[in-house]
């Protein structure tokens, strides 16, 4: 079986558990027979987990549009990509600055920068380790919250089963689709989502798709906190 028909299959076994998981889910799902939920990768530059770590460090705080414009920037500074480790350490910080991040998001991302490159941190091995794992090793660094860890998990890392509860579109999208009358907290999100598990992820996007039509715009790096 190719990998594109693997694919499909999981798709087809993932849309049919969540539609008998969730009502409210199983009517985004049928409203939107062609949606292809990774899509809106083809928006973003190619990354690898530091390359996610730092569009969603740019992200924090800020608008899709000004997440955009910062992020190319970035790369308009490093030749036209998003820089690795040792590469971002070797630019003078005030260009950094230039380009629209503020010093307290350089400082993370110089910070996660010598830890992946003096052999305190390993992608690799981050990529490796189960999600409780790896959000324990990169929140332990200044300026990363499970926000951050959660979009590169989706972005870079491509994991299943994965929630944003901190995401404001997010919670403004099942807010909507819910139909209730306030914005869901936190804790309401993952309360939620607990009957998607184990596949978070597909259904996050789904809400995403609600929450940014018909901009279509990447369902990550939406004014979520660190």
């Amino acid at each position: 079986m190719s990998e594109d028909s693997s694919r499909a299959a999981w798709l087809r076994q993932a849309r049919s558990y969540l539609r008998r998981a969730d009502p409210v889910l199983a009517r985004l799902i049928d409203d939107r027979p062609d949606f292809d939920p990774r899509a809106w990768m083809a928006q973003l530059p190619p990354m690898d987990l530091y390359g996610a770590l730092l569009f969603q460090v740019t992200g924090q705080q800020l608008s899709v549009p000004a997440t955009r414009r910062t992020l190319a920037r970035i790369q308009a500074l490093f030749g036209g990509h998003l820089p690795a480790p040792a590469e971002l350490l070797a630019v003078d910080p005030s260009q950094l600055r230039q380009a629209g991040l503020s010093w307290r998001k350089i400082n993370t991302l110089r910070d996660l920068a010598k830890r992946l490159t003096d052999g305190r941190l390993d992608q690799d091995v981050l990529s490796t380790l189960p999600d409780d794992e790896l959000m324990a090793e990169l929140t332990a660094i200044p300026g990363i919250g499970p926000w951050t860890v959660q979009g590169a998990q989706l972005i870079a890392l491509q994991r299943e089963d994965v929630v944003l509860p901190g995401d404001l579109a997010l919670r403004k999208a099942m807010q909507a689709a819910y139909q209730l009358d306030h914005l869901p907290t936190q804790e309401e999100v993952l309360t939620i989502a607990e009957k998607w598990r184990p596949y978070r992820s597909l259904a996050t996007s789904y809400m995403f798709s609600a929450a940014f039509e018909p901009t279509e715009a990447p369902p990550v790096a939406r004014l979520g906190s660190a």
